[in-house]
């Protein structure tokens, strides 16, 4: 799963395509991707359509785990444009339900934060190495490294924020750290993914 078209472009291009079918708003790819069997589609944006798709692609087409890749903005300054973010732990920055529970904490699970699988995060974290030292500098032109100062991408572990807000404001993605202490970057569906990925015992991982 990708929340943007252009994200999921290469992966379709590159896949040896079997079936493709419509279904709930969202077009699924099926097919074969280094001889493995892949579904492939656009989450659309925010948590709600984001855990659609997830639900859709575990009840219809029966995987057994799921990728979600996407682009997220820096919440810490220790990150660069171009690091490449596997997530370890997800948190939904705007699930408030207090007082009853906990700020953060999600309603009838015990808990803020999901952890992505362990497995499926360190063979992220393998192939984002293994692409930034072998294949990076022959996919990113030379331009687009100038002119965002690529030089030399880090691979990062760590927890990732979500939330149906496009966060643009340092101030507001300070108060995002302040709260969540150990959150990396913010974006708008990984946590949900987690979640229903939970709810299924799909393991998941998070790009």
């Amino acid at each position: 799963m990708s929340a943007m078209h252009e994200e999921n472009a290469s992966i379709v291009q590159a896949m040896k395509m079997t079936s493709e079918e419509t279904f709930g708003s969202r077009t699924y790819y099926s097919g074969t991707l280094c001889d493995k069997s892949v579904v492939v589609v656009f989450s659309h944006w925010g948590k709600v359509a984001a855990s659609i798709t997830a639900t859709s692609l575990i009840s219809r087409y029966g995987v057994s785990e799921i990728l979600f890749t996407g682009v997220a903005g820096a919440i810490t300054m220790d990150l660069s444009v171009g690091d490449i973010v596997i997530g370890t732990d997800l948190y939904q920055h705007d699930m408030d339900a207090s007082p009853i529970i906990s700020r953060h904490e999600i309603p009838l699970l015990g808990k803020a934060e999901i952890s992505a699988d362990y497995r499926v995060r360190k063979n992220l974290i393998k192939a984002a190495s293994e692409f930034i030292a072998n294949e990076f500098a022959q996919v990113v032109s030379a331009e687009t490294i100038n002119e965002f100062d690529l030089r030399s991408p880090a691979v990062v572990e760590a927890a990732i924020a979500s939330g149906d807000q496009f966060i643009c404001d340092p101030n507001a993605a300070a108060e995002i750290g302040r709260r969540l202490p150990g959150v990396a970057c913010v974006e708008m569906e990984g946590a949900a993914v987690a979640q229903v990925c939970e709810s299924f015992g799909v393991p998941f991982g998070l790009v």
